[in-house]
This record gives structure tokens, sequence and C-alpha cells, in this order.
């Protein structure tokens, strides 16, 4: 899968060397974002919300995917079922706000009525509409899977489920997340219309969350908490781990200080999770942060070919005591701080990958994570 090696000035590859980076035009040419919304988009698993968000039978919410909208759904046997969120009959938005419960989905227009399983259940006058095949005329369907609690859904109905092509993930950070995880805050991750748009591709803001080289340049509180030197990085054909050890040494930041004193993990957590923080990256837009004290899950979604919107939410477990919600509030405050100075960086980034004949340079080991990135995009617009 992987792109040619650089090579020494003798011709033999460079030992560990990255793959190459993506050309500037793959951020900045529409046609290529195009490409994107059909051989990406539509055949990747998408992360629309948490289970938390679907809290009985018939709790319902709308999501995008790709250039469509899909429904997602709490069926009757506590299952989940994904449609495209469009009536069969005239093509009327069935979902617009979350709804908290419902035995059935009925059209706002015209009233025909579907189970939450998507099939016709009826029509107003029936009678008068010759041909109609209650059958066939089922909601589309879209393929919907949990995977550590967070809800996704793809499009391709022959796509490799979550369970299988990211089971190391999940044995990796399976005891952060569940599907019993509970919301802090108001933000969630369906909530396109709220979330914050930055100012770039969305792959630039992906290449940017898939490396720590930038850590000791761009983000002075990153580099007080964290042992730089400790930063791990695996890589797997479908996602990425991170891994960095905070530092031993006491912050010159209150917060920061007062972080690494009072870092409590959350109930279900190891004392040896207390002093790490693990971030995954889920092929090609899902983005998690897992801390001690919290799950932030969030999403890339393009807006326009130099816009992203980047919905998330924050997730904890019940029973968390007072130490632990302190200190999350603490890690959500540097959290922030850090997510601005990104932003900033990221408009940056596609301001200078606009320059006419620009093309990036080598990648460092570092980011060997924007490398396999890099591969997956291309192969996937190429094929």
């Amino acid at each position: 899968m992987h792109s040619r090696a650089p090579v020494t000035p003798l011709g033999r590859p460079e030992p560990d060397a990255p793959p190459p980076a993506l050309a500037a035009r793959y951020y900045t040419d529409p046609d290529t974002a195009a490409a994107e919304t059909r051989h990406v988009f539509a055949r990747s698993w998408q992360l629309v919300c948490h289970e938390s968000d679907l809290p009985q039978p018939g709790a319902r919410l709308a999501a995008a995917v790709a250039d469509r909208e899909v429904l997602v759904v709490r069926t009757e046997d506590g299952g989940l079922a994904a449609h495209l969120n469009v009536c069969r009959h005239r093509g009327t938005r069935l979902v617009t706000a979350p709804e908290p419960a419902g035995k059935a989905i009925r059209c706002p227009y015209h009233g025909w009525t579907y189970r939450l399983d998507g099939s016709l259940v009826g029509a107003p006058e029936a009678r008068q509409i010759p041909c109609l095949d209650k059958p066939a005329l089922g909601l589309l369907p879209a393929r919907v899977e949990s995977f550590l609690g967070f809800v996704f859904v793809n499009l391709d109905p022959d796509a490799v489920p979550l369970a299988e092509s990211c089971a190391g993930l999940a044995e990796a950070v399976g005891h952060y997340a569940d599907a019993d995880l509970v919301p802090v805050g108001r933000a969630r991750i369906h909530d396109l219309a709220g979330a914050e748009v930055q100012e770039a591709n969305w792959k630039v803001a992906v290449d940017n969350y898939l490396e720590g080289y930038h850590v000791p340049v761009a983000h002075p509180g990153l580099m007080r908490l964290l042992d730089y030197q400790g930063y791990t990085c695996d890589i797997d054909e479908s996602y990425v781990l991170f891994a960095s050890p905070l530092r031993e040494k006491p912050s010159s930041n209150w917060a920061e200080r007062l972080y690494q004193r009072i870092a409590a993990p959350m109930p279900g957590l190891a004392e040896a999770d207390r002093r790490i923080w693990r971030y995954a990256v889920i092929y090609p837009n899902t983005l998690i942060d897992f801390y001690p004290d919290h799950v932030l899950a969030w999403t890339a979604v393009p807006t326009a070919v130099d816009r992203v919107a980047v919905p998330g939410a924050f997730y904890t477990r019940r029973g968390t005591g007072l130490r632990t919600r302190l200190a999350r509030r603490l890690n959500m405050h540097i959290g922030w701080i850090t997510n601005d100075e990104d932003a900033e960086l990221v408009a940056r980034v596609q301001k200078g990958l606009s320059t006419p004949g620009f093309e990036p340079g080598p990648l460092s080991r570092r980011e060997s994570a924007v490398g396999w990135f890099a591969d997956r995009i291309r192969a996937d617009l190429d094929r």
C-alpha cells in the first residue's frame, strides 16, 4: 500500500522513512474534494453520535455522512438501525432535530409511516395510490455499528466491520469507552450546525492531529505537561494510536501544575492510566482522546475545500469522584488552549499550501502517521 520510500544519494531506501506527504493539490483542488466524497467518505465508517444520544427505543437523530443525511434510530429490541433521511414517497426529510422516543417514523408531509427498522407500515388513503408496493418502499438502509460505545454509519454495504478492522484498538483502549459513558456539557457529535469551523481542508486538520512533531514549537503548555521523548505512535491498517506519559516535573503554569497533582482516573481505569494521555485516529476522520479523567470524541467534516467543521463531545463515567471531576475541568481548559493554537496553525498551513508551485518536503519519522494517512488517501482516490 505504501508509496515508494525516499532514497539515499546512493539509491538505497532510507531506513524506516515515512511515505511521502500528500501533494499540495490534494488540499486545494475542488475536484479532489468531490472525489473524496465518493471514494473516501461514502466508503468509510463515519462517526455520528454516542449510544447515550439514543437512550431508548424510538429515539432518533439525523447526521451527515458523505453527501447524504442519515437517520439513526434505536430499535424496539434495543439495537441500532440507520436509514437515509428521506421519505420514499416525495423525498421529504423525515427528521430534523433529535427526538427522544417514538414508536414509528412518520413523514411530516403526507404521513407515510415506517417502522423503526425502516419498513413501510402504511400510507394515508393507500387505495388511491396505484401500485403501492409496501415491501419495496422501505427506507433506504445504511450500515450501522457501535464501537467503543460510539455509533458509526457506513454507506458501503461491503465495508469491513469496525469490530474487525479496529480489534486491536478496542483491546488497547476498550476500558476507557463503552455505551455507558455519559456526556459532559451540551456539545454533541451529530450537531454539525453548532460545531466549530476551522479555515483549512479537513486533511490538514487530521494531519495536524497525527503527529507530535510540532508540539515543542507550537504547544508550550503540552510541552510542559507531556514527556515528549516518551511520545509513541502505533500504526495499524485502519487506525493509529498515540500515547504520551505526563511529566513528573511540575509545570510552571498553575493550571497545568494543579492538574499534574490531582490527576485521577475515572472508574474502570487502572492506576497506570493516571499518568498517560492516549489519542486515536480511525481512518479517515474520527479522532478520539482518551484521558484519565474523560474521553473526547470528534470528527473532521469538510464544509468546503478549505473549511472543516469539527463537531465533538466530552464523556465521562458515572460515579466519577470530585477529584477526577476537577481534573477534568482543568484538562478541558488546557485542551481549549491547545485547540485554539491548532486552529491558527491549520489555517496557516492551508494558506501556504495554496502557494503556486509549492510542494511539501520530506516527513520526519515523528510524522510517520501523516505518511500512513497520505498513503490511505492516495489508495482510496486511485481505485
